[in-house]
């Protein structure tokens, strides 16, 4: 199993780094623009073989797509990051042209390679891959509610005051702050629904945190997170690289499930070693409807500002 990850920075070598530790692939490959710098968080990184205990090889390029070739996965996280106060859908102009000619030179030296989209607006450039690569659906995969969802379910364990490991959880929708729709009614702790837990305005609260979750954190940090990005995408990765058939809420492709059609947005998908093997539909309360509707109004608004 080939993995490459494009972009060398915070996230991309985040996401790497989890990817060898857990040591499900035989060779990472990073790439970056920047000169030497992709070659010296690999070598970095291999140097931490011994110490984590892990056999992937970690291999650095500088814009040579020839070393990523016959990739299975590919995870595109380049691009500009988010600044205080800068909202994912401001990255439009310059992620576009950035993620179009990464497809493209990835796709060139890998055509069986199935793309995992990080970079922002994020549903909007997933949506971009697919109208500018031909690749069939499956194969193309935008990250963003697994983040999401994982910050839904650490908000949960802090109000419930349980340890993680006990709460499940989802965010469906558009992955920006107005789009999430966490799925508070769905949400469990030991298969036993957390409203019995926690007050209607207390998961109010956890919901509110948890759609401004990116957010936040870039406010604080002065840019975008990286550890939960990263180990999502990794999360991802290894479900399709081992074939487990996990169910993530990912960024497809839709053509009429939950009654919308030509954008990608964040629903649950089963992963595989085909990519996105099954879009799963689960019932909805009317009003989680209606707040996916206008998730998927807000992506379209974006999506039209793509020059396609």
């Amino acid at each position: 199993m080939k993995v490459t990850v494009v972009g060398a920075g915070a996230v991309g070598a985040s996401c790497a780094e989890y990817i060898a530790i857990k040591n499900f692939a035989s060779e990472v490959v990073v790439l970056d623009i920047k000169e030497g710098y992709a070659e010296g968080k690999a070598m970095d990184l291999m140097q931490t073989a011994s110490l984590n205990g892990f056999d992937t090889k970690i291999v650095g390029s500088t814009n040579d797509y020839a070393k990523t070739a016959n990739s299975d996965v590919a995870v595109i996280t380049s691009g500009i990051p988010r600044k205080p106060g800068m909202t994912r859908e401001e990255l439009i102009g310059i992620n576009a042209g950035i993620v179009k000619t990464v497809s493209e030179n990835l796709i060139k030296h890998s055509p069986n390679v199935i793309l995992i989209v990080v970079s922002n607006p994020m549903d909007t450039m997933t949506y971009l891959v697919h109208k500018t690569t031909g690749l069939p659906k499956h194969r193309i995969i935008g990250m963003g509610g697994a983040l999401d969802s994982a910050r839904f379910k650490y908000r949960l364990a802090e109000a419930l005051e349980a340890p993680i490991s006990d709460v499940d959880g989802m965010v469906i929708g558009g992955h920006s702050d107005t789009g999430m729709v966490p799925l508070t009614a769905h949400a469990t702790r030991n298969s036993v629904k957390v409203s019995e837990f926690l007050s209607k305005e207390r998961l109010e609260q956890v919901a509110a945190d948890t759609k401004v979750g990116g957010a936040t954190l870039t406010k604080l940090l002065g840019t975008s997170a990286w550890y939960a990005p990263g180990a999502a995408v990794s999360g991802m990765v290894q479900a399709i690289a081992c074939d487990q058939k996990k169910m993530f809420p990912c960024s497809t492709l839709l053509e009429g499930e939950y009654g919308l059609n030509d954008l990608c947005i964040g629903v649950p998908v089963i992963l595989g070693k085909n990519g996105i093997e099954k879009v799963v539909e689960i019932e909805l309360s009317d009003a989680e409807k209606s707040k996916m509707q206008e998730s998927a109004a807000g992506v379209s608004k974006t999506n039209a500002l793509l020059d396609l």
